[in-house]
């Protein structure tokens, strides 16, 4: 996998000395650099990505992915659950097991949404660093939003003056609105909207039978988050403002285009940069909307991991893209993991603007 990469504004040009690990392992091939690591904890992944930079980007040594459900009954309590952390634990388990051995060498592990909100998040880190040997790093939501912009920008269109670049995770969706300027694409403005799959499928019966009216009242909900933005970018851009096109990286527009391509199973390889119509996203939304819960579980690139989150998904995009009616979606499966490897790439002078 490649990924290019021009710095956003508002990106970390480098990442503070307790952020930036060195680790050992096994044996590295005598002259071979050792890989650069990135893991993202999230409200409902786990996700680690182990790479060395290439002659066109991102030569990936491993990848890692595992839906853990951190955040889980987050929103009703306040807290991690019991069962949240222990399925957790078992993926970093598996995680610093890869890190040692690929014999990773400057890393960074982060974790946003559900550790930034849950009173326990910090005594949860300090329990990771104990029983793993992890150093995890709570981001903010501005740090998260930079990352987001890093990773995916890649995929702007070349010749794009705009674009909105949105990444729906589990507990918030960072919304970024990028212009060109002075040779490169910046962050103009931006918002983290308190919803995510997870924490929005939870406020509105769980997310397994959604009716019209569920979905509606979901969508009205994260109207009234996003108004805010919508406003900002008017203030500068025009009320009836549109960029070249959207650019989307989750769980949530990986699924709707693979399921807009009627892939049998998921395939990063036909779903991370590709188009998708406004009208498009909006059909499939509806078809899914349309769909059981057990129909849903049924799709191959759905599965009953996403089954019940995934209009909660549906109902974040269908604002961003009523708000924003461009023509064109693009489709990135790639985001803060290499937002966080291109900046470490960069900070250690070994990453150039391929």
């Amino acid at each position: 996998m490649d990924a290019h990469a021009r710095r956003p504004k508002g990106a970390k040009r480098s990442v503070p000395n307790g952020n930036v690990q060195a680790a050992t392992g096994v044996p590295r091939q005598q002259g071979q650099a050792a890989p650069f690591g990135a893991l993202d904890l999230g409200t409902n992944n786990c996700r680690l990505l182990i790479a060395r930079p290439g002659k066109f980007g991102l030569q990936v040594v491993d990848a890692y992915s595992r839906i853990v459900r951190l955040g889980e009954g987050l929103g009703l309590n306040g807290t991690l659950g019991d069962a949240a952390m222990e399925r957790t634990i078992e993926a970093l388990r598996v995680c610093s097991n890869k890190l040692k051995w690929h014999g990773v060498g400057v890393r960074r592990l982060i974790a946003t949404e559900a550790c930034r909100q849950a009173s326990n998040g910090a005594e949860f880190i300090a329990r990771v660093r104990e029983e793993v040997g992890l150093e995890l790093e709570i981001i903010d939501r501005a740090t998260e939003a930079g990352l987001a912009a890093a990773g995916a920008s890649p995929l702007i269109e070349q010749g794009a003056a705009s674009s909105v670049i949105f990444d729906i995770g589990g507990g918030s969706t960072e919304v970024m609105w990028m212009e060109f300027a002075t040779g490169r694409y910046e962050i103009k403005a931006w918002i983290s909207l308190a919803a995510g799959v997870v924490t929005l499928s939870e406020r509105f019966n769980g997310g397994r039978d959604v009716t019209p009216a569920a979905f509606a009242a979901m969508c009205g909900e994260v109207k009234r988050l996003l108004k805010p933005f919508v406003d900002e970018v008017a203030g500068f851009a025009g009320a009836d403002a549109a960029p070249t096109h959207l650019l989307g990286t989750s769980g949530t527009v990986t699924t709707i285009a693979g399921v807009h391509l009627g892939l049998r199973h998921y395939d990063r390889g036909k779903v991370d940069g590709a188009w998708l119509s406004n009208d498009g996203a909006g059909a499939v939304t509806q078809r899914l909307l349309d769909m059981t819960y057990e129909e849903r579980v049924a799709n191959g690139c759905i599965g009953r991991e996403r089954a019940d989150l995934v209009l909660a998904g549906c109902a974040i995009l269908e604002e961003i893209r009523l708000a924003f009616p461009a023509p064109r979606i693009r489709v990135a499966d790639r985001g803060l993991r290499e937002g966080i490897l291109i900046q470490l790439m960069q900070a250690d002078g070994v990453w150039s603007n391929h």
